[in-house]
């Protein structure tokens, strides 16, 4: 399948250069160029693209966040990815359900999994293996990776997003709220605190702490340890299969 793509950028050689780049991946062809929002979207209504590069910062009129807001509500809604030189809008971007978010200038080689990424989410999988759960994370230059549930360690609340602490130790930016998170996990994951989800192949130990309270201690590489909330260490222990 050969994606239909719309390039949309106030800048004249910014839209190039993007052109010149996707002219050399295969599977994905530029049909259409747009100098503004308004642009983009009378074109968008025009043609069923598959994925649209949309700068997050434009010059009057509409900015991307709300381009992609009124984009998301076309009858054939095109996929998203930002490409900007903005390295501080990853949040917002991914609160629209952007699948990623490339920096100018823009790298072949991250441009090539934007790319497969959009495919894999045409084609109806995820863009692991079919049928992979994978949770999307802020990493460094924002990029996006898609970290494997086992990976985590635990989950904790940050305002409406999430922040996961990996088993190795590092820290991610994941833009779903826990609750969203919570729905989405497998049931090897249990909610312990209102704020903390664990992943319960992680936890190594339960250490008392008095009036019917217990430290859960993990398996991570830092040995962290979390206060289960009094409510919950019933249902911890149960789905550990300890009385």
């Amino acid at each position: 399948m050969t994606l239909l793509a719309l390039i949309v950028d106030d800048e004249t050689p910014a839209r190039s250069e993007l052109r010149h780049l996707l002219g050399g991946i295969d599977g994905v062809e530029v049909a259409g160029e747009a100098a503004s929002a308004r642009e983009a979207l009378v074109l968008a209504e025009r043609m069923a693209y598959d994925v649209v590069f949309l700068d997050i910062s434009m010059p009057g009129g509409a900015g991307g966040i709300e381009t992609a807001k009124k984009l998301a509500a076309l009858p054939n809604r095109p996929t998203v990815v930002f490409v900007t030189a903005h390295d501080d809008r990853a949040i917002q971007a991914f609160s629209v359900e952007a699948v990623d978010y490339l920096l100018k200038p823009v790298r072949q080689d991250r441009l090539v999994t934007a790319v497969r990424r959009v495919a894999a989410i045409r084609a109806g999988s995820a863009p692991g293996e079919a049928g992979e759960l994978r949770i999307p994370v802020l990493g460094a230059d924002g990029v996006t990776l898609l970290i494997d549930p086992a990976e985590i360690a635990y989950a904790e609340a940050d305002r409406d997003h999430s922040t996961l602490a990996l088993t190795d130790g590092r820290r991610m930016a994941c833009t779903r709220s826990l609750r969203a998170l919570e729905d989405q996990l497998p049931t090897t994951f249990l909610r312990i605190h209102r704020s903390q989800i664990v992943n319960l192949a992680q936890v190594a130990a339960l250490e008392p702490v008095g009036e019917g309270r217990v430290l859960a201690r993990l398996s991570d590489a830092g040995g962290t340890t979390l206060a289960v909330a009094r409510r919950q260490t019933r249902a911890l222990r149960t789905a550990l299969g300890l009385r």
